[in-house]
């Protein structure tokens, strides 16, 4: 099996990549002495690569990053490639869940539609790469539910999951309807 370095730094994206690339490939760590590496693209596809790209780099081996977005129609596709920022550099997973139920407060529930996006990339040493995308449609909660997951998944309601929030649902059941899912089997294909 191909072995990539995980360019991510988040313990939770890089469990859940593991568990999607299973019997793929090995997933390597990121090196400890890698620091932050900037995400200032303006777009996810950039981002994931200058992530990869990095690890790469630094490591001599295929690295794999992805990045994420969250996109709500009625913020005009905000917060978007700052998602992970939403409510400021430091934020935490429930200031960015607080901050955008807050700013949702006044819209009704058949208006708040939004869409999980996910890019994910393989940066080979050579300079080459693969990547691959997936997106998984959904709406708002009005409120969180839920125990699982990160980042937004206890506010996020697929439309393929029951009326269930992320948070609310196993972790197959997430990784069988979810953006990063989607984009990391579409990967698994390439890598195959």
């Amino acid at each position: 099996m191909k072995q990539l370095v995980c360019a991510s730094a988040n313990p939770d994206k890089v469990a859940e990549i593991a568990d999607l690339l299973r019997g793929v490939v090995v997933l390597l760590p990121r090196p400890d002495s890698v620091g932050d590496i900037v995400e200032d693209a303006d777009s996810l596809l950039g981002n994931a690569r200058l992530k990869a790209r990095a690890i790469a780099t630094a490591t001599g081996m295929p690295a794999v990053a992805d990045d994420t977005g969250l996109e709500v129609d009625a913020l005009d596709g905000a917060p978007g490639v700052h998602t992970a920022r939403f409510a400021g550099d430091n934020a935490t997973y429930a200031d960015n869940r607080a901050k955008l139920l807050s700013v949702l407060c006044d819209v009704a529930p058949a208006q708040r539609t939004a869409r999980f996006r996910t890019v994910a990339l393989v940066a080979y040493p050579d300079g080459s790469e693969q990547w691959a995308a997936g997106v998984c449609e959904g709406a708002i909660a009005l409120v969180e539910r839920g125990e699982r997951g990160f980042g937004y998944d206890a506010v996020f309601v697929p439309n393929e999951g029951t009326d269930r929030t992320f948070a609310e649902m196993s972790v197959e059941e997430k990784h069988s309807v979810g953006h990063r899912g989607r984009a990391f089997r579409a990967l698994a294909l390439l890598l195959a």
